[in-house]
């Protein structure tokens, strides 16, 4: 490995994680009040999280039909407030089923 090339890359991107976390740490001092920006700072995690999830969702199988048939049932258990070990595993089968299935077909 090239400590040269390396090290340069390790120290900028510790740099932008302490610089993001601290600047609004020193530059809020009080409580925030407004309730657009609680409610932004509230559902970002959520937002930023599917983001990162949802595409690789459906990118992740041999075949989009299993995406989607994986994605499916995973909503549908969700919905019905299953847990989220069941949901998992629910989706996992239906994915494995459906390649099953189309590999047959």
């Amino acid at each position: 490995m090239q400590y040269e090339r390396f090290l340069p890359y390790l120290l900028t991107m510790a740099l932008v994680t302490y610089l993001v976390r601290a600047i609004p740490l020193v530059l809020i001092r009080r409580k925030i009040r407004n309730q657009f920006v609680l409610s932004f700072l509230h559902y970002m995690p959520y937002a930023v999280l599917s983001v990162m999830t949802v595409p690789a969702v459906f990118f992740v199988t041999n075949n989009i039909i299993s995406a989607v048939a994986g994605v499916a049932v995973a909503l549908v258990l969700a919905f019905h407030k299953k847990g989220l070990l069941t949901v998992a595993v629910g989706a996992s089968a239906a994915v494995f089923l459906a390649e099953l299935l189309l590999r047959v077909l």
